[in-house]
């Protein structure tokens, strides 16, 4: 029998990947699923399992910071929707990884690729991982996106923010045009210059120059006025609210 634990912060995401668990993967048993970097280092200090599947992003940090606080040597697959640098580093140390979105034979492959691992011990090598993120690619310039029949490329610099709608994300104009993009807001964010976009929460990835307003709003928290407008209130999640301060006084 395989024990695994699983962290990821978003519940439609680990859902998922436990019942992919359950048809391809039935000597498997989850111990535990884990939504945050605190909750992980408490549990892995406490307590042992054969494997882990990790998200990159959590809510409440990198998850790379958990081996900066604890000896971490358990087997790992990553779930992730990171860009491809993470990806050649996973490959050249021997750790599988998912790709978002991901299919049944894909986390089948992975899992065969464990059984075949697992007997050796082999290690892997955090250090290189953590070195292989720090080393990010430049950052995005531009866009290309669909406009009817028509492709364009859209300059980051006309970019407002970034929307997360379901499996795509909304481009959104300074003119409030609005593109959709097939790929995850995870990845969009690890794409683009992190002095001029901050994720707020969830759902929205922000840029600088968006920000018309700020005003207090509940539980310490602050309410983005954002130019383009949008129908819904933009609110910095707790979790992300000192950081965003930080971010803002750079």
């Amino acid at each position: 029998m395989i024990r695994a634990i699983i962290i990821e912060d978003e519940k439609p995401a680990s859902d998922y990947l436990l019942a992919l668990l359950q048809k391809s993967a039935p000597d498997l048993v989850v111990l535990a699923v884990i939504d945050n970097v605190k909750t992980a280092v408490a549990w892995l200090g406490n307590n042992t399992a054969d494997l882990v599947f990790l998200d990159i992003h959590l809510g409440d940090d990198n998850s790379f910071s958990i081996f900066e606080k604890i000896k971490v040597t358990i087997p790992i697959i990553f779930t992730t929707a990171y860009n491809q640098y993470a990806i050649k580093a996973f490959r050249l140390h021997s750790i599988d990884y998912l790709l978002k979105p991901f299919s049944a034979e894909d986390l089948k492959q992975a899992m065969d690729k464990f059984r075949e691992l697992k007997p050796k011990n082999e290690g892997i090598n955090i250090q290189a991982l953590i070195e292989a993120m720090n080393n990010k690619p430049a950052a995005r310039e531009r866009f290309m996106v669909a406009s009817g029949q028509r492709i364009k490329s859209i300059p980051i610099g006309e970019v407002a923010y970034f929307l997360s709608e379901g499996r795509y994300v909304k481009l959104v104009a300074k003119t409030g045009e609005g593109y959709l993009l097939d790929q995850s807001l995870e990845s969009v964010e690890s794409e683009v210059d992190p002095n001029h976009f901050f994720r707020i929460n969830r759902q929205v990835l922000v840029g600088f120059d968006a920000i018309r307003q700020m005003v207090a709003w509940s539980k310490s928290r602050v309410k983005l006025e954002l130019n383009p407008p949008t129908d819904f209130d933009v609110v910095v999640s707790i979790d992300n609210s000192g950081d965003f301060k930080k971010w803002l006084n750079k």
